[in-house]
């Protein structure tokens, strides 16, 4: 059995025993659901120890990885921007999207009341606007920004300090980044031995919640993977139309090109397995420079992620609809200004870990508690198939692009 089916195992049988305990014996139903909950904390508060020197690491690498690979040349230099460029639009659209989604489901006060008691609904920051937003993103002590879990300012610090050791000599540079390289390998090991506890740890918390709140949480629960996949679907066709304005490629032809890298990226829910077939169709159906295709493609697989930032806005957003809190555009674009900074130093890491150490510091940036996100961990493998999908084709239409202004300068 998967880690995968372990843990949605502890999600159903843990949501049967509330369920049952709820509709058979409700007063001990919430004395069992009180003695239980602790453990869930507990598992909680060990995944969330880790998110502040992972994001750090990551973030420090990530600058590093990202100005080595625009160093390589002019078709570099403009995939990234490209890369960038999507991200933002990306997150842009789950950020207007997903809390107009879930506000088509009706809002439940016990559930609000039952996921606040059992995930430890810890005070969440008060609204912020924009001048109090544009404020804090430059932290003044970034040490004191890391014990105080500000990700948003904790992120920008990374930045400039990846970006700094761009500038410092090279073999210092190695060292640095050799080092938090390190510390993120060390954080993901620790990760990793708190996911075994994983079905636990689900168990006790959706067992707590479904005491107190019967079916409304697996319906919540229902609710998000379904939005997920709505703006899944939303962002990926929408390459499909930068790729006709910007890459200059017609809708059928490009549909019927990208098809068979599709249909292998449904089949294996793989990127880096997609490959070959991304740059069979780039080459032969589309007819790229092979200069531009076995550039962009592979760097594509390694930086870029578009499913990725939309996932953390709309976790959040999921969080934020069922504690009955209402996002303000600040909030949001601090999300999603943070969620495509991330994207980029996650790629590559196992999906698990990259839940945990993404979705986090994106919930805590946006003023969210990131208690749900333990039981959100259980289901969030279900969209993978359209994740994926979105994933590669944003890779052919990035090179559609890339591939239009290549040709555009030789012109």
């Amino acid at each position: 059995m998967t880690a995968t089916q372990r843990i949605l195992l502890g999600l159903a049988l843990g949501a049967a025993a509330g369920i049952a305990l709820a509709h058979w014996t409700p007063d001990a139903a919430v004395r069992v659901a009180d003695a239980v909950q602790p453990l869930g904390k507990l598992w909680l508060g060990a995944l969330q120890m880790t998110v502040v020197p992972l994001v750090l690491s990551l973030v420090v690498v990530g600058a590093n990885t990202a100005t080595d690979a625009a160093a390589s040349g002019r078709i570099a230099r403009r995939a990234i921007v490209v890369f960038l460029l999507l991200l933002a639009l990306g997150a842009a659209v789950a950020a207007m999207a997903a809390p107009e989604l879930f506000m088509l489901f009706p809002r439940s006060e016990s559930l609000r009341t039952a996921l606040g008691t059992a995930t430890g609904h810890l005070a969440a920051a008060a609204p912020i606007g924009w001048s109090d937003w544009l404020a804090g993103i430059v932290p003044t002590n970034a040490i004191m920004a890391a014990a105080q879990s500000a990700m948003l300012p904790l992120v920008v610090f990374a930045m400039f300090l990846g970006f700094a050791l761009t500038r410092i000599a090279p073999e210092r540079r190695a060292l640095a980044v050799e080092f938090f390289g390190a510390i993120a390998d060390a954080m993901i090991v620790v990760v990793r031995w708190v996911l075994l506890l994983a079905p636990f740890g689900v168990f006790a918390l959706i067992l707590s919640v479904c005491a107190r709140a019967g079916l409304q949480m697996l319906g919540a629960l229902g609710a998000y993977v379904l939005v997920e996949c709505i703006v899944y679907l939303m962002v990926t066709a929408l390459m499909l139309v930068v790729a006709r304005v910007w890459g200059r490629e017609p809708f059928v032809r490009f549909a019927t090109a990208i098809a068979p890298a599709q249909a292998v990226a449904a089949s294996t829910q793989s990127s880096l397995a997609s490959l070959p077939a991304m740059i069979e169709s780039a080459d032969r159906r589309l007819g790229y420079p092979t200069a531009v295709t076995s550039l962009v493609l592979p760097m594509a697989v390694s930086l870029f992620r578009l499913t990725s930032p939309v996932q953390y806005i709309v976790s959040s957003c999921f969080i934020a609809w069922a504690l009955g809190i209402d996002l303000g555009a600040a909030q949001l674009a601090a999300g999603a200004a943070l969620a495509v900074v991330i994207s980029l130093g996650s790629v590559g890491l196992p999906g698990q870990v990259t839940f945990i150490a993404t979705n986090v510091p994106v919930a805590q940036a946006m003023g969210l508690p990131v208690g749900p996100l333990g039981l959100m961990l259980a289901v969030d493998t279900l969209p993978d198939t359209l994740a994926t999908l979105g994933n590669v084709t944003a890779d052919l239409a990035a090179t559609s692009v890339v591939a239009a202004q290549s040709s555009r300068d030789k012109a």
